[in-house]
């Protein structure tokens, strides 16, 4: 299958072989990981404040024109769908030494109108990996987002925040009163669309 539709690495377009990953482990190794200082400064500048996320975990941080970049690119963009299962796996690492308990994964939704677009969500895969890696459920039908907002890359963090505001709406609030879960976005920048 190699031979006739071969992969590349989306960091470094180098062949992949046949028992490699979907990202060389070079390209892997190139990305900066997240240590607890910057997590927990992450954590206290992001989310303390409003006191609704009860913790914050990141594997990676996001470099502009860097190896994660492009894997989140090929994902979001190019429909290389094993990036987000191996992403989650790879996070299923940290979130296990975390010691959280929580009943379900849930992804953060994107537009029905950007799906149709897209033709997926990018998060549903990395909670595809993390869910096997960690066998916790997940669900997709948890959350809905009823406000398509423009994308956020280019926004400062009071726009950002404006932006998703009342962007998310809970489908049946009893299926989750009582219950904690783990949310997952492929890259959470000032914290706006995971606090809302």
């Amino acid at each position: 299958f190699d031979f006739f539709l071969p992969r590349f690495c989306p960091g470094c377009n180098k062949k992949l072989s046949a028992d490699e990953k979907p990202v060389c482990s070079e390209c892997l190794s190139s990305i900066l990981i997240a240590d607890d200082f910057r997590l927990q400064y992450e954590y206290d500048r992001k989310f303390t404040s409003e006191k609704i996320i009860k913790d914050f975990y990141a594997r990676y941080v996001f470099e502009t024109d860097k190896t994660l970049q492009d894997i989140i690119h090929a994902l979001k963009y190019k429909k290389q769908f094993k990036l987000g299962v191996l992403l989650g796996e790879i996070l299923s690492e940290g979130i296990r030494s975390q010691n959280w308990q929580f009943d379900f994964i849930v992804p953060v939704p994107i537009h029905p109108l950007k799906k149709a677009e897209r033709g997926y969500n990018q998060s549903d895969y990395i909670v595809k990996g993390l869910s096997k890696s960690l066998d916790i459920p997940y669900s997709t039908k948890l959350i809905k987002r009823t406000k398509h907002t423009e994308s956020q890359t280019h926004l400062a963090m009071t726009e950002r925040a404006k932006n998703v505001a009342n962007a998310f709406k809970v489908k049946n609030p009893k299926l989750i009163k009582g219950k904690s879960f783990l949310l997952v976005d492929d890259v959470i920048t000032t914290g706006a669309t995971t606090q809302e």
